[in-house]
């Protein structure tokens, strides 16, 4: 839906988590081989990336500071036992947390929220306001106040629904 630049780093996994369900439309790229290959996710763990998806929606909205768009386990609880390892890089002793298993969704999620934190993005990850939409965008603008995943779209469909409801 947007025309936005992806977000940074880890965030990169958490947008695309969160954009493969069109609200709008229905369309949920979870059901096809191709979307679950996407995020690495089998078959067989659609249903939770489902629940860990929209719990991200919530907490994308919250960001924004909007209500979550129904009830959903908090992202605390699915990410508590996701397991991270510390990791050193021997040249020069960076470190960073790590998926303990590269391949669980949970543990790369949490890694990606974790370096976030640590760079100060993590609050910048949003969903959009629009109740039709809720697409997760990267909020690049200056004071982090960015409403909608697109000024063109669903920004420009809340200016027009205020100014009808004005004018009615």
């Amino acid at each position: 839906m947007t025309e936005r630049s992806p977000a940074p780093g880890g965030l990169t996994l958490v947008e695309a988590l969160v954009n493969t369900l069109d609200m709008e439309s229905g369309v949920d790229a979870l059901d096809t081989p191709e979307g679950r290959e996407h995020l690495g996710i089998t078959a067989e763990e659609t249903d939770r990336a489902r629940t860990l998806r929209e719990s991200l929606r919530a907490t994308l909205l919250a960001h924004g500071g909007h209500p979550p768009h129904r009830d959903v386990i908090p992202l605390g609880v699915l990410l508590a036992e996701a397991p991270l390892l510390v990791t050193v890089d021997a040249a020069d002793g960076s470190a960073a947390l790590a998926p303990a298993d590269g391949r669980s969704l949970h543990a790369r999620v949490a890694a990606a929220v974790a370096e976030a934190l640590v760079a100060g993005t993590w609050t910048r990850l949003k969903a959009c306001a629009a109740a039709d939409c809720h697409w997760a965008y990267y909020d690049r603008s200056p004071a982090g106040r960015g409403r909608w995943c697109s000024m063109q779209v669903c920004g420009a469909r809340a200016k027009m629904r205020r100014y009808r409801a004005k004018e009615a």
